[in-house]
């Protein structure tokens, strides 16, 4: 009897040893899920790091789930120029207009022979003859969709200048966006280039005295515009705006489901924003480019499976990258913030937008 007890004894504090000897394990390899989820958001931006290393340059990242208001950024607050991407803000100041019955987007406008600008776009190869009158709603899809610039400047004079799109940025609050130049005088900067006066401006002279230029004169007049604070924005102002659009607060509700209806049709960054998101994934977003001075993607992603929506704004600048790294540093980001959110939300919504 002695012996059969002293064998139970020995049983029960066999278990109890390994039962606790359990608990210390999980005790050091179990957290609680508060504790876990602290932890990936140093993880996120040590990711997020690591690959802005592969531009070779600046990069500055912004997003926003907008159904909680979640954030994550890289440099929020450091100036990039928007090449392109400015092409956001004057869509909604168009609309701004639009709204107040000052234009109509049935408007008609004669193309003149100044109107046609150098850059992305087809205006120009396609209209080089006078007689041809486009909509104000077909200048904004040529703007939004392919990235005219000719569209833009018309727009652009249409709404009343860049005085007036910054205006109408400061009006909503947004800070850290400068809205200077007309796409034009952009690119002429960019290049090192003279505009001359507006009167002498006839088709094809800008081809001619970009053939006077010299491929040292083009880059020196490049490094000048990476220092130029004209025509910049910080991830946190773009993607500011592209919240009070998507809320509501910059524009009507008709007016903004036509402004992101087009921005879904965007047909540029194929290999950005949405390089490496899930085929199919809708994206409302405007990209912008200025050879390594600016690789940018701006929009709005909606998640699948009713998680929401984010608001991002991905800017590359003073990159010594290939434009193919540039843009896969862009995809890898949009990429990783896409899964952060989707995997972390447990916003269920029912509208794609």
């Amino acid at each position: 009897m002695i012996r059969k007890n002293l064998l139970k004894t020995l049983e029960i504090s066999f278990v109890c040893t390994l039962l606790a000897s359990q608990a210390d394990v999980n005790a050091q390899t179990i957290q609680p899920v508060a504790e876990i989820s602290n932890v990936m958001n140093p993880r996120l931006d040590h990711e997020l790091g690591r690959i802005a290393k592969l531009a070779k340059g600046k990069v500055g990242v912004s997003a926003v789930h907008l159904e909680t208001g979640k954030h994550i950024s890289l440099n929020l607050k450091e100036l990039f120029p928007m090449a392109s991407t400015i092409k956001v803000a004057i869509a909604v100041q168009l609309f701004t207009k639009i709204e107040k019955g000052e234009l109509s987007l049935m408007t008609m406008v004669d193309l003149q022979p100044s109107d046609l600008h150098p850059g992305s776009g087809t205006l120009d190869v396609l209209f080089a003859k006078p007689g041809v009158q486009l909509s104000v709603q077909n200048l904004l899809e040529l703007m939004m969709v392919i990235s005219d610039n000719s569209a833009t400047d018309i727009l652009l004079r249409l709404v009343g200048g860049t005085k007036a799109v910054q205006e109408r940025m400061n009006a909503l609050g947004i800070k850290g966006m400068s809205i200077d130049r007309t796409i034009i005088q952009l690119i002429a900067d960019e290049e090192g280039i003279t505009l001359p006066p507006e009167d002498q401006w006839t088709h094809g002279f800008y081809d001619k005295l970009w053939n006077n230029t010299t491929r040292e004169s083009r880059d020196a007049a490049e490094l000048r515009l990476q220092k130029d604070p004209r025509d910049t924005s910080s991830p946190e102002a773009m993607v500011n705006l592209l919240t009070q659009i998507y809320n509501g607060m910059a524009l009507k509700p008709e007016s903004r489901e036509l402004l992101l209806g087009v921005m879904e049709r965007c047909r540029g960054g194929v290999a950005r924003l949405k390089g490496y998101l899930p085929t199919g994934t809708v994206i409302a977003h405007k990209t912008g480019s200025l050879n390594a001075s600016a690789t940018d993607d701006v929009g709005i992603i909606t998640l699948p499976d009713g998680a929401g929506h984010v608001a991002i704004a991905i800017f590359v600048a003073e990159s010594g990258a290939e434009l193919a790294e540039r843009e896969q540093t862009i995809a890898h980001i949009s990429r990783s913030i896409y899964d952060y959110f989707l995997f972390n939300s447990s916003v269920i919504t029912t509208s794609s937008r």
